[in-house]
């Protein structure tokens, strides 16, 4: 028999479906709850939420929707959260789609993985695990997960996954409280356990219109310094470039709000049965109870991806998009407005085009271009950066921890207005 790698495999597939639409991948949510209350977390609640459990999909629930998943065509399934094993029946779920034949791969912090929960995925192996780690110390670590002993259990946890030979990955949310165990973090994974780690500084607020989560954001030059220190960081983000800067601006090509997967060959269910674009993107979902998923992909999520661009922004005629990843799901949490670009990412992108020595073509009203107010700021940052002015690995912690936010706090910055 033939025999192909997983990549040839993977674009083989996506060729094969090129042209039409078919939900490929799918997101599941299976709850919100978690044992974390992490400060730069974008939807957890506490365990203990009752109303949430009580609206949260069933178990039979959930195996019609990958009944549904695996007529329509789904291949790949993400499960995340909040946290996967919050749920208590979360492996028969798990079990259900591996029986379908799904590729699975599973988001979760590890804090809850036990020998018995580690011996079941052995038996019943996903085709990735990807654990978040927050610290390489148990201070950094509980500083922003908010969970006395939360550190020596997501530890445990990944030991215990590692020990019986999972396809485990580690990956890292970059905030000012960890930043400077980044790249202890990155040696942890690939020299001592030998697997892939990658680190994301995205950070959106929460879905409930809280922006408390960007208290802990990274300022761009943070962001732009640990994106360089990392193996391949420059080489990666110059290949990008001078793909989107051989080409015509991409958002040119489209009139349409959304310009990525969602709605295409992917889209998200939320614990509710809620069906949107993304996981982030909240302000439009549509509920499969009653209706099932392929009268919403067919119809009202199909609306909702053909929905027309209202206005021309800066966005549009960008051409360094790759090195920026904005998209509507950012506009809507960051601004409330799907079209409104978030100056944040458009100053991060602009300073890695800097520091790759990357001439950025104007592109309409833009403060980070040539001529722009904030340009001389993005050039003295990449100045730093490139003259190792900026050294990641001289970090040290914060002198002064912001104060824990509980879930309750948290939400009183909510707007009040959107129904989470």
């Amino acid at each position: 028999m033939e025999q192909l790698s997983y990549g040839a495999f993977s674009a083989d597939l996506h060729q094969r479906q090129a042209g039409e639409r078919v939900p490929l991948q799918v997101s599941i949510e299976v709850t919100r709850r978690c044992p974390l209350e992490c400060l730069h977390c974008y939807n957890n609640l506490p365990m203990g939420d009752m109303d949430a459990k009580r609206r949260e999909l069933t178990k039979e629930e959930h195996f019609r929707v990958l009944d549904e998943l695996v007529e329509m065509g789904c291949f790949w399934i993400l499960y995340t959260g909040g946290e996967i094993f919050a749920r208590k029946d979360f492996l028969e779920i798990y079990t259900y789609a591996k029986q379908k034949g799904f590729l699975i791969t599973l988001f979760t912090n590890g804090t809850i993985i036990n020998e018995q929960i580690a011996d079941y995925l052995k038996e019943w192996p996903p085709f990735a695990i990807e654990i978040t780690l927050y610290g390489r110390t148990r201070e950094t670590y509980e500083a922003l997960t908010a969970i006395p002993g939360s550190y020596d259990r997501c530890l445990r946890g990944i030991g215990l996954l590692k020990e019986r030979g999972l396809p485990l990955k580690l990956k890292t949310v970059a905030t000012s409280i960890n930043k400077h165990e980044v790249m202890a973090m990155r040696r942890f994974a690939e020299e001592e356990l030998g697997v892939e780690f990658k680190m994301d500084g995205q950070i959106n607020p929460r879905i409930d219109c809280s922006q408390s989560p960007l208290a802990v954001r990274l300022t761009p030059e943070e962001l732009v310094a640990l994106d360089m220190a990392l193996p391949k960081g420059k080489s990666e983000y110059l290949r990008l470039a001078s793909h989107d800067l051989e080409r015509p601006a991409n958002l040119a090509q489209i009139d349409t709000t959304y310009f990525c997967g969602g709605g295409l060959n992917s889209f998200a269910i939320n614990p509710y049965g809620e069906i949107g674009i993304c996981v982030i993107s909240q302000q439009e979902t549509f509920s499969v109870r009653g209706v099932g998923v392929r009268a919403v992909w067919e119809q009202s999520l199909l609306q909702l991806r053909n929905r027309k661009r209202q206005r021309v922004t800066k966005c549009v005629q960008c051409r360094i998009q790759s090195l920026c990843g904005m998209c509507p799901a950012n506009g809507e949490m960051e601004n409330g407005d799907r079209e409104s670009p978030v100056e944040f990412l458009c100053h991060v992108a602009h300073l890695r085009a800097a520091v790759i020595g990357v001439d950025v073509p104007k592109h309409g009203d833009c403060d980070f271009c040539a001529d722009g107010c904030e340009h001389e700021a993005v050039k003295e940052s990449a100045r730093r950066i490139v003259g190792k002015e900026i050294d990641v690995e001289s970090w040290v912690g914060a002198g002064q921890i912001l104060p824990i936010l509980s879930n309750t706090t948290v939400a009183a910055g909510s707007c009040g207005n959107c129904g989470n």
